[in-house]
């Protein structure tokens, strides 16, 4: 799934370490996030929401490209 959480936080100027800590996760839970190799629970996914003021499409995309 892609997401566009590191361009969201970057535009924030957010550090990883305080969008972790403000999420109750770990730094390497938004690492992970951020390259793609981890799809977020979907209570994560809202709380990111939440923190963006985004609805959660805005922030994560599930289409697959062999859809099209």
């Amino acid at each position: 799934m892609k997401n566009r959480l590191e361009t969201l936080r970057r535009e924030k100027g957010i550090r990883q370490e305080d969008l972790a800590q403000a999420l109750n996760v770990s730094r390497q839970t938004i690492i992970s996030l951020e390259k793609g190799k981890y799809n977020p629970s979907l209570a994560l996914a809202f709380r990111l929401a939440r923190y963006f003021a985004l609805p959660i499409e805005e922030i994560f995309d599930d289409s697959d490209e062999n859809d099209r």
